[in-house]
């Protein structure tokens, strides 16, 4: 008699995945094979991920020298050439294992005055595409030539190995995560890139001080277009050389783990640059290396090149990438980007619109497997690691443990909520806005699935579309942000910002995310040099300085900033979950909800202040305000008394229950968060 397979804690849970319980199981056994074959053949997850330890440059002590190694199973004939041997093609010839990897070796006693640190270094592979020179795809450091502004690989082997001792950091141990998302080349004020050492020296500690605890880096692998924000890697295992060295990135990250500050990589396996010359497309000559041969290689929406997640190898390279940032460079997770592409062969660009879309035969079986042995990997590998999704399916599973048949992140990004501001403050003015839309957008997600809540994000902030603050001030921001002005679209603008920033936060998920400079309203996009500007960096940095001026109201929104998320973090509002709603008012656009002791008024009303406004508490006691969008010191009018107390009283409703309720002036466009006390 056959013993039923027990069903999925997944399913077991959710009675909606029921009629795909046998798609879920086939998932689930996808991976379950591959971990399996993976832990018999190598032990664990952790050792299997150590191609950064074999492939590259590696030094062996028993035959005192160095070994080269790179897996081209296409290739016909593959040389290393560089600097050490006056960039002679076809002196040192690599030879082919059985395997398909190359590898050729560098006695210390021959090569030790001529293979030195920095040296430079290319393989010139002979494929079924002719002869080329190449840059390795386990490379961990790929530099510009300014003058011919090519890419040439580096062999980066200090004197001494960086000093991580007493580096015991645990993002674990942060509490309620919440994100500052930064570019490290625009993050400086100068026209110019910014570099490593001055994001440390300069950045953050603005980001400490904000009261964020963590920092999520952009653009960190490396990228020939400075433009794509780091979306178009071509070294996988090389941090980004315009902005400095590997050291100066590590000691970046050691002093953000000082301040208290966990570091996320925006980690891209979704695609690959197509660039023959600085990336890994057709590197051993073949179209079928990292891809899956002809137009199956391609994402065509963003002029790329995919990964085949089913070739054992191609699992391994990103498997070992995964671990390579966290064990060198002890980064502290992840955001996966483009996680929606990796899921679906036709990337996403459907109408989910019901529950066979995330189960037919769109779906990438393959990426799937993959994901979910990249989140296993990181939480073995560092428990307190974190992962998130960028993911606009809804796929489900996403953020439920492996154990349970999940994919395994612990947090997706909350997409819907930016795209919503953006649509409400382009289509519909805001004294047609709806408390009760705005309300089930804000809290449309499913229990389990931890969200990062944010208002606008690296995305908004681009040429071709406004950040919230444009969008709400546009051309005025440049005319009338003295304190000293008085002008109706800045204090309209000024105050929905501030009451957008709030209601998302309190209601949007259990993380939250800011990009760097909005939370001070910057008015300027991003645009990087290109051709259309004239190369300019005038767009391409953050002005800081705006923030920090005494008479300009900028500085009124950052002071804001800081003090939503000190009051967020002190009565740990996103680890409460779900805001308990109140009141919804619609004549009078006013919405109440709660967390805890914490009392959340917002009116929307743009005219409507409403003087003895009677509203139901979530228990007896003092109200007392904490925080109000309205108050001066945020360049408001402070229509309420910031010191006022408002007792509750009880009202008997028509079942004969005594509901506590309480008064206060209910000011327009103003958001206030009162404390309950006993």
């Amino acid at each position: 008699m056959n013993t039923p397979t027990p069903r999925l804690p997944i399913v077991e849970r959710d009675e909606w995945l029921r009629p795909v319980e046998e798609e879920m199981n086939r998932r689930w056994e996808r991976y379950r094979r591959k971990v399996d074959d993976i832990r018999r053949t190598a032990g664990s997850l952790a050792d299997y991920a150590n191609g950064y330890r074999y492939f590259g440059w590696q030094w062996d002590d028993a035959l005192d020298g160095w070994w080269l190694r790179e897996w081209l199973p296409g290739a016909h004939d593959v040389y290393v050439f560089g600097d050490f041997n006056n960039w002679q093609r076809t002196e040192i010839r690599m030879h082919k294992d059985a395997a398909g990897v190359w590898s050729a070796f560098f006695p210390a006693a021959m090569y030790r005055d001529r293979l030195t640190h920095g040296s430079l270094y290319k393989l010139h592979v002979h494929g079924d595409n002719g002869w080329m020179d190449r840059i390795p795809a386990y490379a961990r450091r790929v530099v510009q030539d300014e003058a011919t502004k090519n890419y040439t690989a580096q062999f980066w082997a200090p004197a001494e190995a960086f000093d991580w001792r007493g580096d015991a950091f645990d993002a674990s141990q942060n509490g309620d995560l919440l994100i500052y998302e930064a570019h490290v080349g625009m993050a400086q004020e100068s026209e110019g890139v910014g570099t490593y050492r001055e994001f440390t020296e300069k950045i953050l500690p603005i980001i400490k001080k904000d009261g964020y605890n963590a920092v999520q880096l952009m653009a960190i692998a490396e990228h020939p277009y400075y433009g794509s924000f780091g979306y178009h890697v071509s070294s996988f295992y090389a941090p980004s050389s315009r902005f400095g060295t590997p050291e100066e990135l590590k000691e970046l990250i050691r002093r953000a783990h000082e301040l208290g500050l966990a570091v996320i990589m925006d980690l891209v396996h979704a695609h690959y640059v197509k660039n023959l010359n600085e990336g890994i497309n057709r590197l051993d000559g073949t179209d079928h290396h990292y891809s899956l041969p002809g137009a199956a290689g391609d994402q065509p929406h963003w002029d790329s090149k995919l990964f085949d997640y089913g070739k054992p190898e191609v699992q391994h390279f990103l498997l070992s990438n995964v671990k390579y940032w966290l064990d060198e460079f002890h980064f502290d997770g992840f955001r996966f980007d483009g996680v929606t592409s990796m899921l679906y062969r036709h990337h996403g660009y459907v109408d989910f619109d019901c529950r066979e879309r995330f189960f037919d035969a769109g779906v990438n079986g393959d990426a799937i497997a993959y994901l979910t042995l990249a989140n296993t990997l990181v939480h073995e590998f560092r428990p307190a690691a974190v992962t998130i999704a960028e993911d606009v399916s809804g796929m489900p599973g996403m953020c439920i443990p492996v154990a349970d048949g999940g994919i395994g992140f612990d947090y997706r990004l909350g997409m819907a909520i930016p795209d919503f501001w953006i649509k409400y403050l382009k289509e519909v003015p805001d004294e047609e806005w709806n408390i009760r839309e705005m309300w089930s957008v804000m809290t449309d997600r499913l229990p389990e699935v931890k969200t990062v809540a944010y208002a606008e994000s690296h995305d908004q902030a681009l040429v071709g579309d406004k950040t919230i603050a444009f969008r709400l001030m546009d051309k005025e921001m440049y005319y009338h942000m003295d304190r000293a002005s008085e002008n109706l679209v800045i204090d309209r603008g000024m105050a929905l910002h501030k009451m957008i920033r709030l209601m998302t936060i309190s209601t949007g998920g259990q993380a939250y995310l800011n990009f760097m400079g909005n939370e001070f309203g910057h008015p300027e996009w991003i645009d990087f040099p290109r051709e259309g500007n004239g190369w300019s960096y005038a767009h391409a940095r953050r002005q800081w300085s705006l923030a920090e001026n005494g008479f300009l109201r900028y500085a009124w929104l950052g002071d804001f900033d800081r003090a939503m998320i000190a009051l967020v973090r002190q009565y740990g509002v996103l680890s409460d979950g779900y805001a308990w709603n109140l009141l919804m008012d619609d004549l009078n656009k006013t919405m109440v909800f709660s967390h805890g002791r914490l009392l959340f008024v917002f009116n929307w009303h743009p005219a409507a202040s409403i003087p003895d406004y009677e509203l139901p508490v979530q228990g007896p006691g003092k109200y007392v305000p904490l925080l109000s969008t309205d108050e001066k010191r945020f360049g408001g009018q402070e229509r309420q008394d910031m010191r006022g107390e408002h007792f509750s009283f009880d009202i008997v409703d028509a079942e004969g229950a005594r509901r506590p309720r309480i008064r206060i002036y209910n000011t327009a466009r103003t958001a206030t968060v009162y404390l309950r006390e006993e």
